[in-house]
């Protein structure tokens, strides 16, 4: 058979609507300059759907440092990876900086945070080994522990009494095998908002031996009273053995970085193939994200803003009846009962009759019979983006509950 025969009626459980759908529920094109209000099809939208958490994708500042090193250094220098000829002070400031922010003794930095999280896993992890980890774990966990020849076992998620039974089959295993474990939860849960259980994780180092590797990609920029992420807000630095985020959400930006023990991030360096075999990330984005990192720092106010709105979002959103779920995080999940085509009408109603953009989220990622909407607040919303929104989501629940919308794909047309 030939192996591409089985693409050719079947393109995947989101991929079977492409035809009916182009450019609209996949594949979206919003235009203009990144903000609180984009244009979707040549028309205004407010827009909850990006991870921009500190409003520093058009910042003055950024946009000024992104040009000025754009025009310095262009966008391929260093040449090379960094183990070879990519090299570069201004690569090892912001490693320095990234970890003394943090609280850990090293960091590196990673082109991606997808790759980023993938290759370190599959670097830190061999056949004898045991990886335990969160049910509701991130893609790129997921796909990294398919890649290892290590045994795995998943505790259902945030439950610390599975994760206890899963340490305990885990500890068995490598009684035999003569690995280690190493358990996997995330700072913050991109889909529920909530955040991870580090503080009790770590107190199951009492009864097993085990390291903890966090990724904190939601959390770095938004959580804690400096902005360093879970380990600041848990007060719980110590008990992450290796702490990782990307560039990509509160950052604005591209890459990511590993922070830990000096020993630990050696290994990696001299270790990780997506690095050592990729070219280092250009000097062009290291200097930005040096400036981005000087803005987290050192503008409270950003971070203020993000949670004003958080609350005034979040609080409207509960004081309207609407289930939430456990967010306890700027991520808010509004959570409706409905079938795939209430998700798409409903979307579609809110796109172009409330000017609503916001991501749409069905089975099989959640349960059947539920519709999830994640709105994503940031520091550049206002809170007339905030009352607008909250009167929308009022108007779409109404025409939901009352069975209003027809049980059919809407028809988007095909955008100008």
């Amino acid at each position: 058979m030939d192996i591409f025969a089985k693409f050719e009626n079947k393109l995947g459980p989101i991929g079977d609507y492409a035809e009916k759908s182009p450019g609209y529920f996949a594949f979206p094109k919003l235009e203009g300059e990144i903000g609180n209000r984009m244009k979707f099809r040549g028309k205004e939208k407010i827009v909850w759907s990006l991870n921009n958490y500190l409003g520093l994708a058009n910042h003055p500042e950024v946009r000024k440092a992104d040009a000025d090193a754009a025009a310095k250094y262009g966008l391929a220098s260093p040449m090379g990876a960094r183990m070879m000829s990519g090299n570069s002070d201004i690569h090892d400031q912001l490693e320095k900086e990234l970890a003394e922010f943090v609280g850990k003794e090293s960091a590196m930095l990673v082109n991606f945070g997808y790759q980023g999280m993938v290759s370190a896993i599959d670097t830190l992890c061999g056949r004898h080994d045991v990886v335990v980890y969160d049910a509701e774990s991130h893609a790129c966990i997921i796909d990294g522990l398919r890649l290892i020849p290590s045994h795995r076992y998943v505790y259902k998620h945030n439950d610390i009494a599975d994760c206890d039974k899963q340490l305990a089959r885990a500890t068995e295993l490598v009684k035999k095998t003569g690995g280690g474990i190493l358990v996997i939860t995330e700072g913050v849960f991109g889909m529920s908002g909530n955040q991870g259980k580090i503080r009790e994780l770590a107190v199951l180092r009492e009864k097993y031996e085990f390291r903890l590797f966090v990724d904190d990609a939601h959390g770095f920029g938004t959580m804690g009273k400096t902005g360093a992420g879970i380990g600041d807000e848990q007060n719980c630095i110590e008990d992450i053995d290796i702490y990782f985020s990307t560039f990509a959400k509160s950052m604005a930006s591209i890459g990511g970085f590993l922070a830990a023990d000096k020993k630990i991030l050696t290994f990696l360096r001299y270790n990780i193939r997506s690095q050592i075999y990729a070219k280092s990330l250009p000097l062009a984005f290291v200097a930005g994200n040096l400036k981005r990192l000087e803005l987290l720092r050192g503008k409270p106010e950003l971070r203020e803003k993000l949670w004003h709105n958080v609350r005034r979002l979040q609080d409207g959103f509960r004081k309207a009846g609407f289930d939430l779920g456990t967010t306890n995080t700027p991520v808010t999940p509004v959570f409706m009962k409905g079938g795939l085509y209430d998700a798409v009408q409903l979307t579609y109603d809110m796109r172009e009759n409330y000017n609503i953009f916001c991501s749409v989220i069905v089975y099989p990622v959640i349960p059947k019979g539920q519709i999830e909407l994640r709105i994503i607040p940031t520091a550049a919303h206002t809170d007339q983006d905030i009352d607008e929104t909250l009167a929308a989501f009022a108007a779409v629940r109404e025409k939901l509950e009352h069975k209003l919308y027809p049980q059919e794909m809407p028809n988007v047309g095909v955008p100008a």
